[in-house]
């Protein structure tokens, strides 16, 4: 069977992606976030597990994780909460983590679990291709889970091609080097990027990441990409007073 993640890129363009971080900001509002995002329209959603240092998060995302800790999240927890989502959930589902809090739970037994509850993909920033490749990748597939891995403007074109052929979902294209959330336009920079990409002839299609915070920034992505995903705007939202559903429809009116 296809992954959902493969039938979403061949189906859909201007994919809408929404990253948030499980157990923030409340430690039940994991489910209800999801499901709200699946009423507003979005396509796809990054479920981020909170870890203590984060790589290249900016700092709404780092104060989500650290309020999420605070709550007591924890890898064991966030798979009790998701056992049933299924019943109401039918678009991709993607776990985002560090690689310390899956070796801390066991990263086949994660594997495993992920799909007993029928989670599509991975997200592993900090796990180097090559490492993936000789340790990892068989786990990853033999569960069928597709793991989505990111390129920036300063990878080689040697990596981006290891990624490629090793990978079957889409590239996590980040937008520029620097640190999610940060308030920018994107540059010409991105576009040269972007170009660069597209002359390789990958075989994975592609979809943004950082910097994306409104519906402007994401038509712009998605002219150069197959979609977009927002994570700090959306982050930040959600932990604004008004309440986590009103907050999530707040914020999706703009994509609609």
């Amino acid at each position: 069977m296809k992954n959902r993640i493969n039938n979403l890129l061949k189906n859909k363009n201007n994919i809408l992606s929404i990253y948030f971080t499980a157990g923030y900001p409340g430690l039940n509002d994991t489910v209800k976030v999801i499901n709200q995002l699946v009423e507003q329209g979005a396509d796809l959603i990054e479920i981020g597990i909170p870890f203590s240092d984060p790589v290249a998060d900016g700092p709404t995302i780092q104060h989500s994780n650290s309020v999420a800790i605070e709550n007591g999240m924890t890898v064991k927890l966030l798979f009790d909460q998701l056992k049933d989502v299924r019943k109401s959930v039918d678009i991709p589902l993607i776990m985002m983590s560090s690689l310390n809090p899956i070796m801390q739970y066991g990263f086949g037994k994660f594997c495993k679990k992920c799909k007993d509850i029928d989670v599509d993909g991975l997200i592993i920033p900090d796990l180097p291709v090559e490492e993936y490749i000789a340790n990892y990748k068989a786990i990853v597939e033999e569960n069928g889970l597709r793991n989505i891995i990111l390129v920036t403007p300063a990878s080689t074109d040697e990596r981006i091609r290891m990624v490629d052929e090793n990978t079957d979902g889409f590239i996590y294209m980040v937008s520029s080097s620097s640190t999610t959330g940060e308030n920018k336009n994107f540059t010409s920079d991105f576009e040269n990027f972007a170009g660069r990409l597209k002359a390789m002839n990958l075989k994975n299609p592609l979809i943004t990441g950082f910097g994306i915070k409104d519906k402007s920034s994401f038509d712009q992505v998605c002219q150069y990409s197959k979609g977009g995903i927002i994570g700090s705007a959306f982050v930040k939202a959600i932990g604004e007073s008004e309440g986590v559903d009103n907050n999530i429809i707040n914020f999706m009116k703009q994509f609609k």
